[in-house]
């Protein structure tokens, strides 16, 4: 039987996909088949962006949007019995594909049910769900303004405690088990209140009621609190194009996801505009008022002035083929949304947008997911729900673990290619969820600019100019001084380290950084030529190497070298195997290591066999400990019945974990075979030999190639501290 948990709440706006949002990417951790179940659909007329939310998630097994819903209100109205059957059948249909189950309540878009929390409860009793209880911290769960969150209309500890109260009861009336109660979008002053006042409420939910049980046997309920964060509550300028029944008359479309965090009217002079212009908010401007459009564009080009998210023209008014030239040559970027409707009814429908927790906005999830794992104790949560460490491990769980390991150590990460996109999302991830701390490389106008439009946060990063004065002065001297004896003048010293692969490379020689990320518009060789030169090898350690973590359907592998050395050397491939085998080590994988050729044992003869028996003895005399085997096919090193026939007392055949290649041509191709015939993830090229951490990315990275790269940058820090 699948795990299950029913996250359900007592009212309406409280939050209730930052819960399972969280609850689902916990799960993962110890899960490789998680599903989704909605029981009862919110509308029948537009898809729930809730359950597209959670289907969207890598690690939610692969189901049809019609698969996951239940039924519809108007089948619960029509017979509620009728409608129980039926979601109870459509479950279990679900649940056999899966290990895990989060279920999401109803959402109270229903006026007509009343009792609308009894029969989430009466789901949950029949599914065998424990609920997972969402109360809000705010009364009726309105969007408040951006200088009131966490304070306006926030519910007191007591008051939480009396809802809380109200809600276990009507649970416990319906037979449901109770898991925990989270407190969402709480006063952020008095989280610990809060918690402090629920949980003498649980405390008195009988021990045959509740999931969890302490030493004594009585009832162990989770209590956490979540506080209020704008951003999720701010509607994207995607959602107040839909609230005005407007269409985008300028700008690009890829800034609608952009969050709205306040209201500006600009129905008054360009002066008076100028000094109520708020960061990331909307501004209302009527159509007939061209001069305030422009000014309003321009305060959002000029460095002196907040970065608006769009501008809604109201009124409808058509404007000038002058005004209209002139906008379309600022080339802002900016959405600009034209409307029929008045300034009045256009302001009280934005103010009236909710904001949406949507798969498309990158910040609103990885908002979600920072506070869901910095106020709810995952641990916790899956000791409660009793899943099992389990033995085999997904790529979603190693990339998990890569990410606590690295959060736990918190590393900072130099990332000189400030202009990517790409580098920019990442950055945003790794900031929001704590990985590590951050530098990026380029101007700071343009890269914070950049990062705004895109509706990203790296405000907590550093952005540094590769050309500042002082920094390179500083980096050119020493260079200068490492490279005297190749002749290298200051002059030259000076150009050599404002290129940002140098710089990068400079700031992590030098500690002001513990590590670099580069490669994503760079070549390999563009991106580790300065590490050679600056940061040279570790002690003992011939040549710098790399490896790909293949992260398969259950496990990890290692292969290594697949980007660096194209021909070894026997003594540069032993070089390679204790490098790999101690990487495997360093990221929890016990190193069993093969080393690859067309022959296995003492079958085959000629010259790359013997370079592959050579390096395997070179391997076995300097690193006894190391469990070993050479040559040896591939084959018979990864399938145990192949190993009993042409290994059969070997303890690396049949279940080795670090593959070490001829040469590049052989590894670069398996690899890349591996990652697209069987849907490996291969995260890497992770570089080895270094004194310290400088990793590279392929041309091709994806954001969370960067992620897990920044990750993996940091521990290897930690672990040469």
């Amino acid at each position: 039987m699948a795990h299950r948990i029913y996250i359900c709440s007592a009212e309406g706006n409280t939050g209730k996909s930052t819960v399972a949002l969280g609850a689902l990417d916990t799960l993962t951790r110890r899960t490789t088949r998680v599903g989704v179940f909605r029981p009862i659909a919110r509308s029948t007329d537009e898809r729930d962006y809730v359950l597209d939310l959670l289907l969207a998630h890598d690690a939610v097994v692969p189901l049809a949007y019609e698969e996951a819903i239940g039924v519809d209100y108007d089948a619960v109205h029509a017979d509620p019995d009728e409608a129980l059957a039926e979601i109870v059948r459509r479950f279990k249909a679900v649940e056999d594909r899966c290990d895990a189950v989060v279920i999401i309540g109803s959402d109270f878009t229903d006026v007509g049910s009343p009792t609308e929390l009894a029969y989430n409860a009466r789901i949950a009793a029949n599914l065998g769900a424990p609920v997972l209880l969402v109360l809000g911290g705010r009364v009726g769960g309105g969007r408040p303004r951006a200088e009131h969150i966490g304070h306006a209309d926030a519910r007191t500890p007591d008051e939480v405690a009396q809802l809380a109260d109200l809600a276990i009861d009507e649970l416990a009336r319906e037979h449901a088990s109770l898991l925990g109660v989270v407190v969402n979008r709480a006063d952020a002053d008095r989280l610990d209140e809060i918690v402090d006042a629920v949980r003498p409420v649980t405390r008195r939910v009988p021990a045959h009621e509740a999931v969890g049980h302490d030493d004594r046997g009585a009832a162990a309920i989770g209590v956490w609190a979540i506080p209020e964060d704008q951003v999720l509550v701010a509607p994207s300028m995607r959602s107040i194009m839909e609230a005005v029944d407007g269409e985008l008359y300028a700008g690009d479309p890829d800034l609608l996801d952009r969050e709205a965090l306040g209201v500006v009217i600009a129905a008054m002079s360009m002066e008076n505009v100028l000094t109520r212009l708020i960061e990331g908010s909307v501004v209302l401007v009527p159509a007939d008022r061209s001069e305030v459009l422009i000014g309003v564009l321009t305060a959002h080009a000029s460095a002196t002035f907040p970065s608006v998210s769009g501008i809604v023209l109201v009124g409808g008014f058509p404007l000038t083929e002058q005004v209209e030239r002139l906008v379309d040559g600022l080339r802002a970027g900016l959405p600009i949304i034209r409307t029929g409707l008045g300034s009045y009814d256009t302001a009280v429908a934005v103010t009236q947008t909710r904001g949406r927790l949507a798969a498309e906005s990158q910040r609103k999830r990885d908002t979600a997911l920072s506070l869901f794992e910095r106020h709810v104790d995952g641990q916790a949560l899956l000791d409660l729900l009793d899943v099992a460490t389990p033995e085999v491990v997904t790529p979603l769980m190693f990339e998990y673990g890569l990410l606590e390991r690295a959060r736990s150590v918190r590393k900072h990460i130099v990332l000189p290619e400030g202009y990517d996109d790409r580098v920019l999302r990442a950055a945003a991830t790794l900031l929001a969820r704590d990985v590590a701390d951050l530098t990026i490389l380029g101007e700071e106008i343009e890269v914070r600019s950049r990062a705004i439009g895109l509706g990203l946060d790296i405000s907590r990063a550093t952005v540094l100019s590769n050309h500042d004065y002082v920094y390179v002065t500083r980096f050119a001297e020493e260079y200068q001084r490492r490279r005297a004896h190749k002749g290298v003048t200051l002059e030259q010293a000076r150009d050599t380290v404002q290129d940002v692969s140098y710089f990068g490379t400079m700031m992590v020689e030098l500690g002001l950084a513990d590590g670099m990320v580069s490669g994503a518009a760079h070549t390999t060789a563009h991106t580790i030529r300065p590490s050679f030169e600056i940061v040279k090898t570790k002690p003992g350690v011939e040549v710098v190497s790399s490896v790909f973590l293949m992260a398969l359907a259950d496990r990890v592998l290692v292969y290594g070298d697949c980007a660096v050395v194209p021909d070894p050397t026997a003594e540069q491939l032993a070089d390679i195997a204790i490098s790999s085998a101690l990487t495997a080590a360093q990221f929890g994988i016990e190193p069993r290591v093969a080393m690859l050729s067309y022959s296995t044992g003492e079958s085959g003869s000629g010259a790359d066999v013997e370079k592959v028996r050579r390096a395997t003895a070179l391997v076995r005399e300097r690193a006894p400990e190391l469990a070993v085997e050479g040559p040896i096919q591939y084959d018979a090193a990864a399938d145990a019945a192949v190993a009993r026939t042409k290994l059969p007392e070997s303890d690396v055949a049949g279940r080795a974990t670090v593959f070490i290649f001829p040469d590049l041509n052989t590894g670069n191709n398996t690899y890349k075979a591996v990652q697209r015939s069987a849907g490996a993830v291969a995260i890497g090229p992770v570089l080895q030999g270094l004194n310290k951490p400088v990793n590279d990315l392929s041309r091709g990275a994806l954001v969370q190639d960067i992620v897990n790269t920044v990750a993996i940058t940091a521990i290897q820090a930690a672990d040469a501290s």
